[in-house]
């Protein structure tokens, strides 16, 4: 859902690309249907899109908020990505003066690499691209200056916008123009993919203890006690009680890590001066209390069932 035009040379380089992302739910069938129809150009329109998708029964959201290009000192990047079951797909356009490189991949692992020195490069879908490409043909000359080739780009992603809603009407355009020669240019462009590469290998795995702990804390909030059997008061010393956990209860801490298994001591306090040996505790209606006469207790740890 994307489109990106980029060109790198002796002059420089220029990327363009928009900022639309959209987001469909439905029936495979009839997704693959409105797919057809998107990419083959049945449907030129934003409104055209929207009354189609609800023929078909599929849900779809339209952003134009979403960046696609970054500056990452003399270089720039474009990426277009597609969400899978599991892994994300990218494919990624690092392009700066005298030099670019095609890297894709599929998570954070690189599946190919390609390196060039100059030209124009297209990411889009097929009809996108081939309206981007004549567009071009038309517009281009080579003796254009950076400025001109923007305007260009510009022209060209907004014409191809009001043909299809797979491209949207709203624009990021970079450009860069150091002093590079074509060797200078491939150290660079391989020591800033090389470091990019990681910072994204890195932020996945972030990604994925965050989720890890997030799935943690669901499983666990489940099994906090809002009523319950608890366990017995084993000892008493002063408004200090230790309280054998039963078998089904143990205690866990912020992070959810077990402190106390069952069967151990918790210790808990309390301000009532009528506590026996044996009294049971209890959670009531998610407060910890004596069962006997509900006089509330407190403790640090969280208690949950196993």
């Amino acid at each position: 859902m994307s489109l990106i035009i980029a060109y790198m040379g002796k002059k420089g380089c220029v990327m363009a690309a928009d900022k639309r992302k959209i987001a469909y739910f439905g029936d495979k069938e009839e997704l693959d249907t409105l797919e057809s129809e998107l990419y083959n150009g049945t449907i030129q329109t934003d409104d055209e899109f929207l009354q189609r998708a609800e023929e078909l029964n599929v849900s779809v959201k339209i952003t134009d908020g979403a960046s696609k290009l970054l500056e990452i000192g003399e270089i720039i990047r474009g990426e277009v990505s597609s969400k899978g079951t599991f892994q994300t797909k990218r494919r990624r356009i690092y392009g700066t003066t005298n030099g670019f490189q095609l890297v894709e991949l599929l998570g954070s692992q690189t599946q190919s690499r390609k390196a060039g020195n100059n030209g124009i490069i297209i990411f889009g879908n097929k009809y996108a691209k081939r309206l981007a490409q004549k567009l071009l043909s038309s517009k281009w000359n080579a003796s254009q200056n950076l400025t001109t080739m923007r305007e260009v780009f510009e022209e060209v992603l907004s014409e191809v916008s009001s043909k299809t809603p797979t491209v949207g009407d709203t624009f990021d355009i970079l450009t860069k123009h150091p002093t590079y020669s074509e060797t200078t240019a491939q150290l660079n462009l391989n020591k800033t993919i090389d470091h990019d590469i990681k910072l994204l290998a890195r932020f996945r795995q972030d990604l994925i203890e965050k989720l890890v702990q997030q799935n943690l804390e669901i499983e666990m909030s489940y099994k906090i006690i809002d009523n319950g059997d608890i366990g017995r008061v084993v000892d008493i010393d002063g408004d200090e009680l230790k309280v054998q956990l039963n078998d089904k209860t143990q205690a866990v801490d912020e992070n959810w890590k077990q402190v106390v298994a069952p069967g151990q001591i918790v210790v808990m306090y309390s301000e009532s001066d009528n506590v026996k040996l044996k009294d049971k505790v209890i959670i009531k209606d998610e407060k910890l209390c004596l069962k006997k006469d509900k006089s509330p207790l407190k403790c640090d740890v969280i208690l949950c069932t196993l």
